[in-house]
């Protein structure tokens, strides 16, 4: 076994377990508190960032240069590793969406008032009944929001790993619909994609409004008409 297998070796197995932990939590249908999903421990890792100064200051650059890289310069590493098909779809997604999810939660507890934890603290709360009890719920709508943005940068992601290096989906009949000049084809998939994605983001919206409705303000801010 050469060096080059040896260092690629743990990442190639992290992922797998990865899409393994997705899978099963997708086809059983698991709930979160027996078994939460990937995307629901990235919120987590959220979570540790904007709660601990020191994970925000170790690991807040790494999330920066790891969203700094081009996804699509990746796509071509990760048909070498897992080959054609669907996995390197499904991590180029992932790696996509991985980012705003993490950041808007951590913003989202990083950004609580010190005086409301002043007063918790005085009431003798614990760290963790401040996360519960303040954090989370002051964080879901960052979360959602994430969420929102997340799903449309992940069908981004899928097709440009189909167009790159897939032998199926969308992505793939785009690419051959215009080697072929089939331009109708083309525009189909294009729609097929946007509406995909307009249904996702209403599935969240609507998540949204179901779990963090208290956080909308109705009437929004109003300008005054001048004259």
């Amino acid at each position: 076994m050469n060096k080059a297998t040896e260092r690629a070796a743990p990442w190639v197995t992290t992922a797998l377990l990865l899409l393994l932990w997705w899978l099963i939590v997708a086809a059983f249908r698991i709930e979160s508190f027996v078994l939460p999903s990937p995307l629901e421990s990235v919120a987590a890792l959220g979570i540790i960032v904007g709660c601990f100064r020191l994970a925000y200051a170790a690991l807040y650059p790494i999330l920066i240069a790891f969203n700094s890289v081009p996804k699509a310069a990746l796509v071509p590493i990760l048909v070498i590793w897992f080959g054609v098909g669907t996995v390197p779809a499904v991590i180029t997604a992932f790696m996509l969406s991985f980012f705003p999810v993490v950041v808007n939660v951590a913003t989202g507890f990083a950004t609580i008032e010190p005086e409301l934890l002043d007063v918790l603290r005085a009431l003798g709360a614990t760290r963790w009944d401040m996360v519960l009890k303040v954090g989370m719920p002051r964080s879901l709508p960052y979360f959602f929001a994430s969420l929102k943005i997340a799903i449309t940068l992940s069908f981004v992601g899928t097709v440009i790993a189909e167009i790159v290096a897939g032998n199926n989906g969308i992505g793939n009949v785009m690419l051959i619909a215009s080697s072929n000049f089939n331009v109708p084809l083309v525009f189909a998939a294009l729609l097929v994609v946007g509406t995909m994605g307009i249904g996702m983001y209403a599935i969240f919206a609507a998540l949204e409004q179901r779990f963090a409705g208290w956080s909308v303000r109705g009437g929004g801010i109003e300008f005054a008409g001048g004259g």
